[in-house]
């Protein structure tokens, strides 16, 4: 009888402990007050924008880190971070255009997410704009031109090329916008009068080839050229134009997040200098600590001090 009653006990157990995590992912948190916003067009966005690179494995980093992002980021756990941060007063969400993400959109509109949408053209829509009109059925507020693309084709000489996609985009009845990671772009599109309603900004010019950060430098980094004053030279950009700008990569893709300190002075940075219309996009891989929260808690400080 002793036997047969410890034996329940500890299936009982079992049963318990399994069912625990279920119970404490059901268990939603209550919503956090709304992230302070801008004005996009005719939409508001929040100050902060969840960005996609982690979700899809583009570290910016190492081929280990891409496939430790992939291999973590199931279907399910996208959906379990883009819910929390939509809980937590952001609500825009900035995607790439592909296959998988555009599924996972899907599915995240299904259970009653309500962020909204800016797209950043990538794989088949850079090559084929055709494809335009039926993107436009996701709802994005904008569609910007991919920021490498845009770089690879303006130090090719082919800014033609740049203006008749966002034509085509202009052609939809969406925003149009053109992303980069080079200040010279920002400068020519104004100074030329592109058909642009607002630029997306890395704030490192991770673009650089190895012929140019030689030029510049005198040497070149191995991998992508993530330089100490590049955010400067960004942010200068971004405040030269009247037109929204979405800063991102504010971390250097973690490199300079190695602390609460560096993560609080990489936010405090961007925020203070773009404009205080202009809002910022970060990637988020909350697999070690709460960075949804996080985040998030720390931009509302920043722009609502007591």
């Amino acid at each position: 009888m002793e036997s047969n009653s410890r034996r329940s006990f500890l299936q009982l157990a079992a049963t318990l402990g399994a069912l625990a995590p279920a119970a404490a992912k059901a268990a939603v948190e209550p919503a956090a007050p709304p992230l302070p916003t801008v004005k996009f067009g005719k939409f508001d966005i929040s100050r902060l924008i969840v960005g996609s690179n982690p979700l899809y494995g583009y570290s910016h980093f190492n081929h280990t880190l891409d496939q430790l992002m992939r291999e973590w980021y199931t279907q399910d756990r996208k959906m379990e971070v883009l819910h929390a941060c939509e809980r937590h007063g952001i609500n825009t969400w900035q995607l790439h255009y592909n296959d998988q993400p555009v599924e996972d959109f899907k599915r995240y509109r299904a259970e009653g997410g309500k962020m909204q949408l800016i797209l950043l053209a990538d794989f088949a829509l850079m090559k084929d704009p055709k494809l335009l009109p039926e993107v436009v059925k996701l709802g994005p507020l904008g569609i910007g031109h991919h920021g490498n693309r845009t770089d690879e084709r303006f130090r090719n000489g082919e800014k033609g090329k740049i203006k008749d996609f966002l034509k085509a985009v202009r052609d939809t009845g969406v925003m149009v916008g053109l992303s980069t990671h080079n200040p010279a772009v920002v400068d020519t599109a104004e100074g030329e009068g592109w058909d642009v309603d607002y630029y997306q900004c890395c704030l490192y010019r991770v673009s650089r080839t190895p012929e140019e950060a030689r030029a510049e430098f005198g040497e070149s980094p191995i991998g992508e050229t993530f330089m100490e004053k590049d955010p400067e030279r960004m942010c200068r950009m971004i405040r030269q134009t009247k037109k929204p700008c979405l800063a991102f990569k504010l971390f250097g893709a973690g490199r300079a997040s190695g602390s609460p300190e560096q993560v609080e002075h990489a936010f405090r940075f961007a925020l203070d200098g773009i404009k205080r219309t202009d809002a910022v996009i970060v990637g988020m891989y909350p697999r070690f600590k709460d960075e949804v929260r996080e985040n998030t808690e720390l931009v509302r400080r920043i722009l609502t001090p007591a």
